[in-house]
Order: structure tokens, then C-alpha cells, then sequence
């Protein structure tokens, strides 16, 4: 069989093929368009999931008519800037830099761009299945205004096959939405508005406040419990907002990364977002978070997906320990704060549902009298309810947690606040602080080790025997000890004294797919926490037990001491705080 040269239309639809993947991506680069072009206001439109339509109008610098006669042309863009040895793919500072995202849609679709320059006049150009109509004149926007619209009809009605693999206009929708979102996100500064099948879906204005256009986004009760995020090292900064342990989620689609301004999910980034969260959250919770990274163009890759989605950093180990440390240490700024959805779900729980039940008439008092003595050997049996009163101590308002003033089944400690009540967990709690005490003994005093009577043998792939060598030294920090044994095995001479009973073969090829995957050995790190979290829950104070005013005062003022305090080793709250004027609108006081 001879090799053949493609025609060009080939060539756009194959290209499409990896840029326009659905309408959302059609979204995307139109709208990343509009935000290299400096618009302060972008307009998105889609009918039937994007398939018939998708409209993008923008009040940016525009583009003249020989501009868009090159803006269809594949490899056109005004983004590169030239250095000595040509084109500088080194320090991009745009979203898009590869000019193949107008000619790609134009391949598959109906499209047409109309635009005008501030000082010029307006033209439209068209683009049909690859064949190029015009620029011609076009009535668009008033004389000294600027802007462009990109209007796609019909999208991959030159390729009919991809018609079939879309989805239902309704997850198209979602998927649009969700594309619109993560480029406003860092964008606090445009207005976006989006409008599907003539309803507006999106409404956001320009904000001076990050954390207010996160909340429009991701919702209020994100922006009631998020701590902020500040770091830098090297040159690398970080910031954005990082919600509290208690604030989670069943999956990971409220993670939000972007790396100067442009949205990625890459797996280097969210292994670090789960590492730093390993210590506070079960394995089947994701918190919820925006990060922003960023950095010197020159230090990080984009030209590495078609979709520009995956990045690579120059230091990929400075990147994930700027993030792990940050984290940590604004999750440590919270302290003892919990989520405040916590104490919105308990008052919702309080709040009456359906009719009230009116009390019966009371019995006569010879007819009472009968029914006590009837009744008296059950109530004899179940005994008084467990329920403990202290003495009224003054509340003092430096304190956060408040003053013990009760403890109910003894499993509940109730306090009181300047302004509301406290309800804690009193088995939760002490579990947290007794696992707080235990990281901070392995961090001074490291981990004990148990050396092995016989070494063992791991048989591993080669590649996994050069990741775990690689490591060794983190993981005998870590409390174990390997070595290589050949080019297909390790060899393990001490492992951590609290991890009785190892299966060393099974954790090393944890290990080895924890380092693939994220660039650290998280699975070792999470036994080790698992082991001090279950003997922290073994040896706190048990539900059941009576606790002196003393005592539960005492407890109060650790946790509001100790960081992380606000939940559990799982993520799930240790007290609920309830405000006197939620109390008081609850019983119809205001």
C-alpha cells in the first residue's frame, strides 16, 4: 500500500477531531479567544446541547478584515511572540497559542465571525465545512466600538459520525456550563452571561472580591466555609480558597485548578489536593477548593494535551509540596471552626414538619393514680433520663466553644456561647485530640521501626523498582527500609513497629502506583494514620462515660487549642454550634 498525502479537509476534520471533541470544547476556545483579545464582557449562547447553535460575543480589540482572513487559516496567531530562533513556545502568557481552534470548528460546522476594530470598520468572514467565504462588509456594532462575535451553526454536520456520540442536549448543557464556569473563575474581573435554549443559566458580574465570584460558582455555602489559601516559594505562588474537611463532597467535581488563569485537571495537582486532605477525610469524601498557581511561563508546559487541559512543571516535586504545605497550614489557621452546614442541617432537622399533635386530656386522679402503678415497673427498669446539670458558671466571651453547662446520655456535651449554643461529641472530639497528640510524637521523635529476622524479597516490575529506590529515603523517614535487590525485586529490611502483621509485596506495589500516579507515597502515609487513628479511637474517652464540669471544660478549651478539632479523623463534625437568633426563628421569636 503507498503512502498518500491527505487532502486538507482530511486534515481539519482530523484535527477537529482532537480540539472539538463536543460543543463544550467549541465553548472553550471561543471563549478563551475572547479573553486573549482583553474582552471585559463575554456573551455565550447555545440551543439543543450546542449542536444547532453555539454563540459567543465579546467586547474585546477585535480583529480587522485582513486578521480574519489569517484567523482561519490553520498555525495562525497573533499569541506567539518571535524570538531569535523563531516563535517562542517557551513563555506563553495566553490561553491559546496554537491557531488551530477557528479553522478546526470551521471544518466540521457552519461558521461565521463577524468583528470590528475600534478604529475600522465591521466584517464577517464564513467558513462552511472547510470552505472559506469572504471577509465581506457587515453591519455589527456602532462606529468606535470594538468586539467580536463567533456564531456556529450545525456543528459536525460535515462529519455525521461524531453526531452520534454526543450526548443528550441536557448533559451537553451541563458540560457547556461547566466549561463556562472554570474559565470565569479565575476572571472575577469579566462578566460572563450564559444563556441556553433562551434561558439565562449564568448571570455574573464583575467582582472586586475572588471569593464572591467563587461563591456565584460553586455556591454561598462555599464561601461561608473556605479558608483562604496564600503561599509562595521560588517564585511560585499559590492562592485561592480551600473548604473546611467538614465541608465535603462524594466526588471531586467541586476541585477547581488553574495554573496562570487557565483551568486543568492534572493528576500531578490533584494527588496533592489529596494528600494534603488524607489526614482530615475518608478515602471516599473530596473536599471542595479553587486553587491558583502561579508561576514564571518559562516554568510550566502547556503545549503537552490537545485540549490544553494537562500541564508539566519544570519541578513537579516544588509544585506538589507548595500545595500539600499550604493547604495543611490554612486548614491549621481554621482550627476548631466546623462547617457551618453542620448547624443548618441540625436546625432543619429541629424544625416541625406537618401538623402538631394536641396532648390528650389529662385522666381523672383516681384513673392517673391506676395508671402510675400500672406503668411503675417499666419506668423502674429503664431508670431516670441520663441527663447532667452544671452549675451556672459566668460564660466568657474569649471563649470560642463556650461553658460546659450539661451533658446528655453521657455521649453529648452542651455549652453555652456569648450567643449560642454548643453540642459536641465528646468521644469525636477527644479521638481528634488524642490523634493531634500522637502526629506530633511521630513528627518530633519519627517513626519506630521493626527490622525483619529475614529481609524480604519483593518481586517488581523494573520501572516499579526504580520508583520505589527512588524514594527510599522519604520512606525510611516514613519507618521503612528497602533497598533494590536486582533490577526486578526490592528488598525490605525494617518496616514501621505500628503497622503489625505488614503485607510488605502488597504496600510496595501501593506504593509504586501512589508515586506513578501522584509523585508521592501516599499509601504509607495513610496506614500509619489509619493505625494512629484507630488506636487515638481505642484509648479517647469512650460515649458512656460521666464527665465532671472540670472535665468537660477542660476538653472544650483543648479543642478550641488544637487545630482541626472542628472534625474527626473522617471528616465528620465534632460539635454543632447553634446561634440564639437561628434558636429564636425556630421558635417563631423573630
Amino acid at each position: 500500500m503507498k503512502i498518500r498525502r491527505l487532502s486538507e479537509g482530511t486534515v481539519n476534520r482530523i484535527a477537529a477531531g482532537e480540539v472539538v471533541e463536543r460543543p463544550a470544547s467549541a465553548v472553550k476556545e471561543l471563549v478563551e479567544n475572547a479573553l486573549d483579545a482583553g474582552a471585559r464582557r463575554i456573551e455565550i449562547a447555545a440551543s439543543n446541547g450546542g449542536a444547532d447553535l453555539v454563540l459567543v460575543e465579546d467586547d474585546g480589540e477585535g480583529m480587522a478584515a485582513e486578521d480574519l482572513a489569517l484567523a482561519v487559516e490553520r498555525h495562525a496567531t497573533s499569541k506567539l511572540k518571535e524570538a531569535a530562533g523563531g516563535d517562542d513556545l517557551s513563555r506563553i502568557v495566553t490561553m491559546g497559542f496554537r491557531g488551530e481552534a477557528l479553522p478546526s470548528i470551521g471544518a466540521v460546522a457552519r461558521l461565521s465571525i463577524a468583528s470590528r476594530t475600534a478604529a475600522g470598520e465591521a466584517h464577517e468572514i464564513r467558513v462552511e465545512g472547510g470552505a472559506v467565504t469572504g471577509p465581506s462588509p457587515a453591519a455589527f456594532l456602532a462606529r468606535g466600538q470594538s468586539g467580536t462575535r463567533a456564531q456556529v451553526r450545525e456543528l459536525f454536520y460535515a462529519t455525521p459520525a461524531r453526531l452520534k456520540f454526543l450526548k443528550s442536549a441536557r448533559s451537553e448543557d451541563l458540560a457547556i456550563a461547566d466549561a463556562v464556569k472554570r474559565l470565569a473563575m479565575p476572571r472575577p474581573d469579566v462578566a460572563f452571561t450564559l444563556t441556553l435554549d433562551g434561558r439565562r443559566a449564568l448571570a455574573l458580574e464583575p467582582e472586586p472580591d475572588p471569593l464572591a465570584r467563587l461563591g456565584a460558582i460553586m455556591g454561598r455555602d462555599f464561601s461561608a466555609n473556605a479558608a483562604p489559601v496564600e503561599a509562595a516559594r521560588e517564585g511560585v505562588r499559590l492562592g485561592g480558597f480551600a473548604g473546611l474537611p467538614t465541608y465535603n463532597r462524594a466526588n471531586s467535581a467541586m476541585q477547581f485548578l488553574f495554573v496562570n488563569g487557565r483551568p486543568v485537571r492534572d493528576r500531578l495537582l490533584i494527588g496533592a489536593v489529596r494528600g494534603a486532605y488524607a489526614d482530615f477525610l475518608a478515602r471516599d469524601r473530596h473536599p471542595a477548593l479553587a486553587l491558583f498557581l502561579e508561576c514564571d511561563p518559562a516554568f510550566v508546559d502547556v503545549n503537552v494535551h490537545p485540549a490544553k487541559t494537562e500541564v508539566r512543571f519544570r519541578d513537579a516535586g516544588l509544585v506538589r509540596g507548595l500545595i500539600v504545605s499550604s493547604l495543611k497550614s490554612a486548614l491549621a489557621e481554621a482550627g476548631h471552626r466546623a462547617s457551618t452546614t453542620v448547624a443548618g442541617a441540625a436546625l432543619a432537622a429541629f424544625r416541625p414538619h406537618g401538623t402538631f399533635v394536641t396532648a390528650p386530656p389529662r385522666p381523672a386522679s383516681a384513673l392517673a393514680d391506676a395508671a402510675r402503678a400500672f406503668h411503675a415497673p417499666h419506668f423502674a427498669a429503664t431508670g431516670a433520663p441520663s441527663v447532667r446539670v452544671e452549675d451556672a458558671a459566668p460564660v466568657q466571651p474569649e471563649l470560642p466553644l463556650g461553658v460546659a453547662r450539661a451533658q446528655l446520655h453521657e455521649t453529648y456535651i452542651v455549652a453555652q456561647t456569648e450567643d449560642g449554643i454548643v453540642i459536641v461529641d465528646q468521644h469525636a472530639a477527644h479521638e481528634r485530640l488524642v490523634y493531634e497528640r500522637m502526629k506530633k510524637a511521630m513528627a518530633n521523635g519519627g517513626i519506630a521501626r521493626q527490622p525483619l529476622l529475614i529481609p524480604e524479597v519483593v518481586p517488581l516490575d523494573p520501572a516499579d523498582v526504580a520508583r520505589v529506590a527512588g524514594r527510599a529515603h522519604e520512606l525510611a523517614e516514613l519507618g521503612l527500609a528497602i533497598e533494590p535487590f536486582g533490577p526486578d525485586a526490592v528488598l525490605v529490611r525494617e518496616t514501621p513497629a505500628m503497622l503489625d502483621k505488614l503485607d510488605a509485596a502488597g504496600l510496595l506495589r501501593d506504593l509504586a502506583d501512589d508515586i506513578a500516579e501522584t509523585g508521592a507515597a501516599l499509601s504509607l502515609k495513610e496506614r500509619l494514620e489509619e493505625v494512629a487513628g484507630t488506636l487515638a479511637c481505642h484509648t479517647s474517652v469512650r460515649a458512656g462515660r460521666r464527665l465532671s464540669a472540670e472535665e468537660m471544660n477542660a476538653l472544650l478549651r483543648e479543642m478550641e487549642a488544637t487545630p482541626h478539632s472542628g472534625q474527626c479523623n473522617h471528616g465528620r463534625p465534632t460539635y454543632v454550634e447553634l446561634k440564639l437568633a437561628d434558636i429564636e426563628r425556630l421558635f417563631g421569636r423573630r
